[in-house]
């Protein structure tokens, strides 16, 4: 091409019409925040204590909250409103909030009181919604954000971890209680003294729950076993626990002979989809101790003994097998008032961030960590794993925010 030629095609280039390039606002944006009071069964926990809704009034925020939202966590509405919170006595006053806040996912009955463009944050628990929930959301133009689905700087589910953490170490105490004679256990004490042989406990699963649960055994002079079927797993817990510990992959024959010299079972086994394997057989439980007791943490996704069977907090526990039972789901709701200052600790700084970062829609276009817990966006579905789960259209979270 000679010079004239190439003059000519770079005239015609900057002539030629070009995208508009905008500048994202990093201006601070106020938010205006909502929290209702929880009505799903079994839910004591509050997402904002009222330490954290005051930050976030001193940074210029509005927060307005159900009156008696905290009660069951033992935060009372006068801390909140002393914290800068405006007690609401009608929920529908809740509901003018631009973003809502909530621990459980809302139900059916409470998406009639949102409004379009709203931002939903609360849990997802994928496993416990219909296609009608979804499809409830979108046609209410809502943005919803699952808590836990969002990641943090070191690209790991902190809620999660969080409640895990919680459940781990709930597990060991729940045992405690159990094995005590008052409690219809074994008469034992979790750990034993010297001269007497400490309690074994057996662990099934090495996530999260169960290295919590591992080091509040072990710290209470328990003699620990723990059972998984990724040899990674048990080489990190390993690493991360201070004690030493017996570890296992999951051998159905090494694993009975464990079950028959428990005293404490705990399972912690997670699924990455659907229900949780079933790895401890009926007649394993038969061959347990008398009054030995299992605490089956993974019962929220269907459990990890063949024996176990959903139980509440007013009703924990049942005995089959000559064994004590319990399988409570969310376990972490059991200690409302520390898990809601675990949630807002995690829920506040976030919150900040997005108001620091010009509000949710900037803070979707900047963040990836808190964009990859939207599943609905404007009313359209984002989440890969709900369109295909329900059948639902859905189209990449990136491409309608123009990224």
């Amino acid at each position: 091409m000679s010079k004239p030629d190439i003059l000519s095609f770079l005239q015609e280039e900057f002539l030629m019409p070009q995208p508009e390039v905008l500048e994202l606002s990093t201006k601070k944006q106020s938010l205006f925040i909502g929290i209702t009071k929880e009505c799903a069964f079994q839910e004591n926990r509050v997402p904002l204590v009222p330490e954290a809704v005051g930050l976030l009034v001193s940074n210029g925020h509005k927060v307005y909250i159900e009156t008696e939202a905290g009660k069951s966590s033992f935060f009372t509405d006068q801390e909140y409103s002393e914290a800068g919170a405006k007690i609401c006595y009608d929920v529908k006053e809740v509901y003018e909030a631009d973003i809502i806040l909530k621990v459980e996912p809302p139900t059916i009955e409470e998406l009639d009181n949102f409004k379009h463009n709203q931002c939903l944050i609360s849990a997802l628990q994928l496993k416990t919604q219909t296609a009608g929930y979804f499809k409830k959301l979108m046609e209410k133009k809502v943005t919803a954000v699952a808590f836990d689905y969002i990641k943090d700087e070191t690209n790991m589910f902190p809620i999660v971890r969080s409640m895990s953490e919680i459940a781990g170490t709930s597990s060991i105490l729940i045992a405690a209680e159990l094995l005590s004679t008052s409690a219809g256990g074994r008469g034992m004490l979790m750990g034993g003294i010297p001269g007497v042989r400490p309690t074994r406990v057996v662990i099934i699963g090495a996530g999260t729950v169960a290295e919590y649960a591992a080091r509040s055994a072990m710290a209470l002079g328990a003699s620990v076993s723990v059972f998984d079927n990724s040899i990674s797993r048990l080489r990190r817990i390993q690493n991360d626990l201070n004690f030493p510990i017996a570890t296992s992959i999951l051998q159905p024959k090494v694993l009975e002979k464990a079950l028959k010299r428990a005293d404490v079972a705990i399972g912690a086994l997670r699924a990455q989809e659907g229900r949780t394997p079933c790895v401890i057989s009926d007649d394993m439980v038969q061959k347990m101790k008398s009054k030995s007791v299992i605490v089956d943490v993974s019962i929220d996704q269907g459990g990890c003994f063949e024996t176990s069977e959903v139980t509440t907090h007013e009703n924990p526990t049942f005995t089959k097998h000559g064994v004590i039972h319990y399988c409570v789901p969310n376990v972490a709701s059991r200690v409302a008032k520390t898990a809601s200052f675990s949630l807002s600790n995690i829920i506040a700084p976030t919150l900040l961030k997005v108001g620091d970062g010009g509000g949710v829609q900037g803070m979707l276009l900047r963040s990836p960590n808190i964009r990859g817990g939207v599943y609905v966006y404007n009313g359209i579905l984002t989440n890969k794993g709900i369109g295909v789960w329900f059948d639902l259209p859905y189209k990449e979270i990136r491409l309608l925010l123009g990224l």
